[in-house]
C-alpha cells in the first residue's frame, strides 16, 4: 500500500492568502489600470485640441492634414483626396514632441 501525504494548511495561511491577492491587485493596477488611463486621458487631450489645418499622423500611420471635424470623426486631406476617420484613430500631431 502507498502512504499518501496530505498538505496541511500552516496556522495563519488564510492571511498570508489575501496579503499576496493584495499585492497582485496592486501589481496589476500599478502595470496595466494606471498607464491605460493615462493614454486615453493623452488621447481624448489631443482629439479636443484638434483644429482644421493641424497635420496629424493615424494610429496606422497615414499623414494628412484636418479639413473638417465633428464629434466622432474627422476628415483628412491625404496626397490626392480625403478620408474620413475617427478621433480615436489619431495617433500624434506632425510636429508635436512625443
Amino acid at each position: 500500500m502507498i502512504p499518501v501525504l496530505f498538505a496541511q494548511e500552516a496556522s495563519g495561511g488564510g492571511f498570508t492568502s489575501l496579503i499576496f491577492l493584495a499585492l497582485m491587485i496592486g501589481v496589476f493596477y500599478l502595470l496595466i489600470i494606471r498607464p491605460q488611463r493615462k493614454r486615453a486621458a493623452a488621447q481624448k487631450e489631443l482629439a479636443g485640441s484638434l483644429d482644421v489645418g493641424h497635420e496629424i499622423r493615424t494610429i496606422g500611420g497615414i499623414h494628412g492634414t484636418v479639413v473638417s471635424m465633428d464629434d466622432e470623426s474627422v476628415v483628412i486631406k491625404v496626397e490626392d483626396g480625403q478620408l474620413r476617420i475617427s478621433k480615436r484613430a489619431i495617433g500624434a500631431r506632425v510636429g508635436d514632441e512625443e
